[in-house]
């Protein structure tokens, strides 16, 4: 009988807790919450992988969807953790987030790369010694006016962004599935919109 392959990991960025759970730097735990409901799934605790998960088969690949309980800045240690416990290699490791450099509900899906002042990034680069996973980028644009980014990103979203949110989530997690059914470079091909289809054959971020 063949050994089965390790299962993808796919990470939902955020910070825990009812005050963020509405706010843009969350998108990517709505992201994973979305799938888990969709596949009408349920969230169990892991003390060992520090993170909530929700172990699924999508067709012929195992795949276990997570939400660190870290706040965003110790994303890395959760995911370190799922990393070893489930055998998995950074090849089949997705991490969704939320995008400044990106306008609201643009998607960009990028192989390996550096943080671009992420801290959730920051962390999981540092915790697992690369930067070689696959990363789903979820705009979510810059603040107005002179408003701090940091503050920004904690805030909820507003009338008009809600109102087209659950499109935004429902599209990324559309995504997530095409990169674990067909690989990275036919979910960029789908869903990276025009000006951010500057990806090289690799699947990799030119910069």
């Amino acid at each position: 009988m063949a050994q089965q392959s390790p299962p993808w990991i796919v990470v939902g960025l955020g910070n825990p807790g009812d005050r963020y759970v509405a706010t843009r730097h969350n998108i990517g735990e709505m992201v994973v919450d979305h799938l888990v409901d969709e596949s009408h799934g349920r969230w169990k605790s892991s003390r060992k992988t520090r993170s909530d998960i929700c172990q699924e088969r999508w067709g012929d690949d195992q795949v276990v969807l997570a939400r660190p309980h870290s706040f965003m800045n110790e994303s890395g240690g959760p995911i370190s953790s799922l990393m070893q416990f489930f055998g998995s290699s950074s090849a089949t490791l997705v991490v969704l987030h939320d995008e400044l450099d990106l306008p609201f509900g643009a998607l960009r899906i990028k192989a390996g790369g550096g943080d671009n002042g992420h801290n959730g990034l920051r962390s999981a680069r540092a915790s697992l010694g690369t930067g070689e996973f696959i990363r789903v980028r979820v705009g979510i644009g810059r603040p107005p006016g002179r408003q701090d980014p940091a503050d920004y990103v904690l805030r909820p979203f507003t009338t008009g962004e809600r109102s087209e949110l659950a499109e935004v989530v429902a599209r990324a997690g559309a995504a997530v599935r095409r990169i674990v059914s067909d690989g990275v470079a036919a979910a960029q091909n789908q869903f990276n919109s025009g000006a951010d289809k500057t990806i090289d054959e690799a699947g990799r971020d030119p910069k």
